[in-house]
């Protein structure tokens, strides 16, 4: 079972009576529907839509703890803060810096979380505060890249993003059931509408792929941007309809100058249109 210390997460800790209404009215996910071992995704949007902050978020007795990118975490304690007003509500950073991943057939459960985007990959992926591991986090990437699922920094730019771009209406991040919250009038447009076009797809090539941050494009034009990469394999944000356009016609998709191959991940449940036809319908 492998066990990687993620170095560069940190945590926030948020408690007091109005702790569970506080966050429901602010983020994306619907925290009343948490299981008290389940860590869920979640981001805190702009008024337009856009993905402010993302973190994964679980229950800690009768608060909360948030998990997000160290680079992020003053940022959110600040926002947060900001929102909070004369709720009854504490925010303070955890004093345990990173946090361990492990998973396989006999990840411990009762050691830690479970990270519910991998298990909707069908597989079993623990979290837990603190180091308690030394695996090499290209293996914990390796998992990430070949399962679809994405970290802001590496496969998005915060503020450029909405959550359905990164497949948070289908990893339980998003919710269109609850009552209102920042940025939900945009995205529920969005879900009715119909109107996501930008999606996560896995990459793949006979050769090593390029870095991240190259273009992929069909017969010259503009389809996504590559992700994590790792050797041959990598996550891209596309464009659906024109790379269902691209692979209906024929037409070779290219990494920089390397010929790829893209696959939607087969937990979202979705597939690119076929015909120029069904991208612009």
């Amino acid at each position: 079972m492998p066990a990687v210390f993620l170095k560069d997460r940190s945590l926030l800790l948020v408690s007091g009576a109005e702790a569970q209404s506080f966050l429901q009215n602010l983020i994306t996910t619907d925290i009343t529907a948490l299981e008290p071992d389940e860590a869920r995704p979640g981001a805190l949007l702009t008024p337009q839509g856009k993905i402010l902050f993302d973190f994964m978020i679980w229950q800690d007795g009768e608060g909360f703890v948030i998990e997000t990118d160290a680079d992020q975490r003053d940022g959110l304690l600040k926002r947060l803060t900001m929102y909070k007003l004369r709720a009854a509500v504490t925010l303070a950073p955890s004093p345990e810096e990173g946090v361990t991943v492990s998973w396989g057939e006999d990840a411990d459960g009762s050691q830690g979380v479970r990270d519910s985007r991998f298990a909707k990959a069908g597989v079993t992926l623990i979290r837990r505060p603190g180091k308690h591991g030394d695996g090499a986090q290209a293996l914990y990437d390796a998992l990430r890249v070949s399962h679809g699922i994405v970290t802001s920094g590496s496969d998005f730019a915060l503020q450029d993003a909405f959550p359905h771009d990164v497949l948070m209406d289908f990893n339980g991040g998003l919710s269109f059931r609850k009552g209102c919250y920042v940025g939900q009038e945009v995205v529920s447009r969005m879900q009715h509408r119909g109107t996501a076009r930008r999606r996560v797809v896995t990459v793949s090539a006979i050769a090593a792929l390029p870095g991240t941050g190259t273009e992929i494009t069909a017969a010259g034009k503009p389809v996504g941007t590559l992700g994590s990469v790792e050797g041959d394999h990598g996550l891209a944000i596309v464009r659906i309809d024109r790379a269902g356009a691209a692979m209906a016609a024929g037409t070779p998709l290219l990494a920089g100058e390397i010929p790829v191959s893209l696959v939607l991940p087969a937990w979202s449940g979705l597939a690119f249109p076929t015909s120029a036809d069904e991208a612009s319908a």
